[in-house]
């Protein structure tokens, strides 16, 4: 990968499958339409779904089977959202685990200096680049200060198990900050030093250790690994703005909702995030990101 002098380079990286593939075909053109040349996309999707996202396969964008990503001897079961480590067959590696698994395992191999992880939901809607989120060269963590506490469950389980995984001490503050976010920049250098770390904390292979855990976040790891282990050694440049405003609600937008969604849409902005999971019609979604984020 080529990025202009100065530039660090930079891959766009969507795990994805087949009920996204709508919603990821106008990610991929977003990408390729908005992104610096020298900025490419990879997508990595199961082994039954190859055929109908190869099509988007380009110059600046790879469709790569899941399975070619994921350590062994992790298996995916046919006909099931389901991996399992013979090793260690229960509990199986659940499909939304696995998922952040091959996010973990494509960032570590990707020979780019930063990863931006972007769901099959988001799409681009004016220019980025590597400058856009690290603008002036150092790469900054997403951190939500006190966002997370008893009201957040789900996040406060992802800390705990981030910090067993990490070999830290419990926490024990009523409020931790939140590191989930839409788009996620990772650097892949950090990646793999975090990754050594859980296998000489749990004594497994990383992809073991993540994928016999029921509750994780990848985010919530990096996050913590970040803060808490690479902060103890050198100053750690955070942002609370990933320049996306996101609805992951599970509900769908009609047009009236949509429409009051996309008015928060900054001029400093430069994608959108409507959950799959929302129901959102496509068409709905698609025509009025085209009429009200002028790009």
């Amino acid at each position: 990968m080529t990025a202009a002098p100065g530039s660090p380079a930079m891959l766009v990286l969507t795990p994805s499958y087949r009920p996204d593939h709508a919603l990821c075909v106008e990610l991929n053109r977003s990408v390729l339409r908005l992104a610096p040349p020298s900025v490419r996309h990879a997508l990595v999707v199961p082994p039954a779904d190859l055929d109908l996202f190869r099509p988007l396969a380009g110059p600046r964008t790879t469709v790569q089977d899941a399975r070619a990503v994921v350590p062994r001897p992790l298996r995916k079961v046919p006909g099931l959202n389901l991996w399992l480590d013979p090793r260690a067959p229960f509990p199986p590696v659940r499909g939304w685990v696995a998922q952040q698994v091959v996010k973990l395992a494509a960032v570590a191999a990707a020979d780019a200096d930063l990863v931006l992880l972007a769901d099959s939901d988001l799409v681009f809607v004016r220019p980025f680049g590597p400058r856009t989120f690290a603008p002036d060269g150092a790469v900054p963590l997403y951190r939500r200060e006190g966002a997370v506490s008893a009201h957040l469950p789900r996040h406060v389980r992802w800390h705990e198990v981030a910090r067993r995984l990490l070999g830290l001490p419990p926490g024990a503050e009523a409020a931790r900050p939140d590191y989930v976010c839409w788009p996620c920049l990772w650097e892949p250098a950090v990646v793999r030093r975090m990754l050594a770390r859980v296998e000489a904390v749990t004594g497994l292979p990383w992809a073991a250790a993540v994928g016999r855990e029921l509750h994780v976040s990848e985010m919530v790891l990096y996050g913590v690994y970040l803060d808490e282990v690479e902060g103890r050694e050198r100053p750690v440049p955070h942002t609370d703005d990933m320049r996306c405003p996101a609805y992951s609600d599970e509900a769908p937008l009609d047009h009236d909702g949509l429409a009051a969604f996309l008015a928060r849409v900054r001029l400093r902005d430069v994608a959108v995030m409507v959950s799959a999971k929302s129901g959102t019609a496509l068409d709905l979604r698609r025509r009025l990101i085209a009429d009200r984020v002028p790009g």
